[in-house]
């Protein structure tokens, strides 16, 4: 890991570029790959807290994330003595290289943790994911069983396949559109087509698919989530499809079914938030939501810094 010159300081905080490198075992040609990540500190002379933050970016975005979430997130967390690594996964934003799949981004998460703990005076980290980067947290927790990190965060997990879907748009919108009246008011005026009809057809038969017979990525966030020895906080948004797929996810499949019981899960729902939060009430209440739940991870003993797991072994499987 390579240290970048440009330093940005503020009353708060510091923020320094870090080139973070590692391997991909399960890559086909064998070579390594670079990120850039964001390392944000607290300010000189500030006294540090014993546990770090990796932010592991979902979907198709960079370290900064929607409306600046991750930086605004990254920024608050340092401010209060949480030293926070935030990163481009390769072919995102400032990395190179062609794009990852989230369900393959263990080696990739485990050097980004390498870089936070080499970089900071920190022993223990947690993961920090929204969407498939919580799937991509939960997976890394499955392939590996880091001791390093001591807890998730997890903001609207992603365990979307063409059976969930269907599900949760049956519940929670087909169900309400074919309760109104003026949707059969419309239909027998011919205001709406048949497609709709048809649109609800479609959705009941893939609710049916069978279950695939290989072990799929929702079972493997679910071993990852039950074997997990830390603390698990899952922050849910009132307005979001794929919050509430997670949830249909949870108490339909055997694997999920008792997840939310686990002991270590602490559970917030978000009135009135989208997939991002992007509200800005939304954002400050996610923040204060993970200050908390850190600020109980420092309650634990901080143990010696293990050595780093194989992320290469079993991370595709």
């Amino acid at each position: 890991m390579n240290t970048a010159q440009q330093t940005l300081q503020t009353p708060a905080v510091v923020e320094r570029a870090v080139q973070i490198r590692g391997n991909d075992a399960g890559n086909d040609d064998g070579q390594g790959f670079d990120m850039l990540g964001i390392l944000t500190l607290p300010a000189p002379g500030m006294a540090g807290r014993g546990v770090g933050v990796v932010v592991v970016v979902g979907g198709a975005q960079y370290r900064v994330g929607s409306h600046r979430q991750f930086v605004q997130l990254a920024r608050r967390l340092a401010a209060a003595g949480y030293p926070v690594l935030r990163f481009d996964l390769p072919g995102m934003g400032d990395s190179p290289g062609a794009p990852v799949p989230f369900d393959r981004t263990a080696p990739h998460i485990a050097a980004a943790v390498d870089a936070l703990l080499q970089s900071a005076a920190v022993g223990r980290t947690v993961l920090w994911g929204l969407c498939d980067g919580a799937s991509a947290s939960l997976l890394y927790m499955q392939a590996t069983q880091d001791a390093r990190v001591c807890g998730l965060a997890l903001l609207n997990p992603w365990v979307r396949s063409e059976a969930s879907l269907a599900r949760t748009h049956v519940r929670h919108y087909y169900r309400q559109r074919l309760l109104d009246r003026d949707f059969w008011r419309k239909l027998a005026a011919g205001g709406i087509g048949w497609a709709a009809l048809r649109g609800i057809w479609h959705n009941l038969r893939a609710m049916r698919q069978p279950a695939a017979q290989t072990s799929s990525f929702q079972e493997r966030m679910a071993q990852g989530w039950q074997g997990l020895e830390g603390k698990i906080m899952l922050i849910l948004s009132e307005h979001d499809l794929t919050a509430r797929e997670f949830l249909e996810y949870a108490a339909t499949h055997p694997d999920w079914r008792h997840a939310l019981l686990h002991p270590g899960v602490r559970r917030h729902d978000i009135a009135g938030g989208d997939h991002t939060c992007s509200r800005p009430a939304n954002q400050l209440q996610v923040q204060e939501l993970t200050l908390a739940w850190l600020a109980g991870m420092e309650q634990a003993q901080p143990a010696p810094c293990p050595q780093p797991p194989d992320a290469g072994a079993g991370a595709g499987s």
